[in-house]
């Protein structure tokens, strides 16, 4: 059971991140998942509860990981600035590596827009934000002991500014609506973006 399951919300983040959520029929992700309509209605009632299943997978998934190497790293050790940068670097990560999270992020908010979710259907969804935001607030109550961070900066509004321009950044260029030629390095220009904030958030 957990096995199939596991397939259905892989091969649904794989079918939504390429073709669109809107343009992805249950009876798509089915055949994708080798498992009949009916087994996957068994999962999920409905198109809206698999699209918020895979969301929630899919960011746990990464987040999960990224979480797991800082804790590697030792995060008692490093000043508030440090796990700032840390912060920040993993939205070129996400560029680099996790393209597909961010196609399917971009459609996914969409999505979000075109729908009347209840907000008890959206909590799963919702506790990984938080959870990110809480992991922020730590680094930020830090900053205010360490002095690395500029605290003068309401932590909310560092917080929603480093998510809102980062992520907005890296997937304008993931999924190409970002004018290119010759001359434009992605990774460079969203590296400057990165630093920029970094500077703009800490001391020294």
């Amino acid at each position: 059971m957990a096995s199939k399951n596991q397939r259905i919300l892989e091969k649904g983040f794989q079918i939504f991140a390429e073709k669109t959520i809107d343009k992805v029929t249950m009876t798509d992700v089915a055949k994708a998942a080798d498992i009949g309509i009916a087994s996957l209605y068994r999962y999920y009632s409905t198109k809206q509860a698999l699209v918020l299943a895979v969301a929630t997978w899919a960011w746990n998934d990464y987040l999960n990981n990224r979480m797991k190497r800082l804790e590697e790293e030792d995060w008692n050790r490093k000043t508030a600035a440090e796990i700032i940068d840390y912060f920040l670097e993993a939205f070129l990560e996400m560029y680099r590596s996790h393209r597909d999270l961010l196609r399917f992020n971009q459609f996914f908010n969409v999505y979000l827009q075109n729908q009347n979710i209840p907000k008890e259907d959206m909590k799963p969804y919702s506790d990984i934000v938080t959870e990110v935001e809480e992991s922020f607030g730590k680094a930020y109550n830090k900053g205010r002991m360490d002095g690395t961070l500029g605290t003068d900066i309401p932590e909310k509004q560092m917080f929603s500014t480093a998510i809102h321009l980062m992520l907005a950044a890296v997937t304008r260029y993931a999924v190409g609506l970002v004018y290119s030629n010759a001359d434009t390095d992605a990774e460079s220009e969203l590296r400057m973006q990165k630093e920029m904030l970094l500077r703009q958030f800490c001391r020294g």
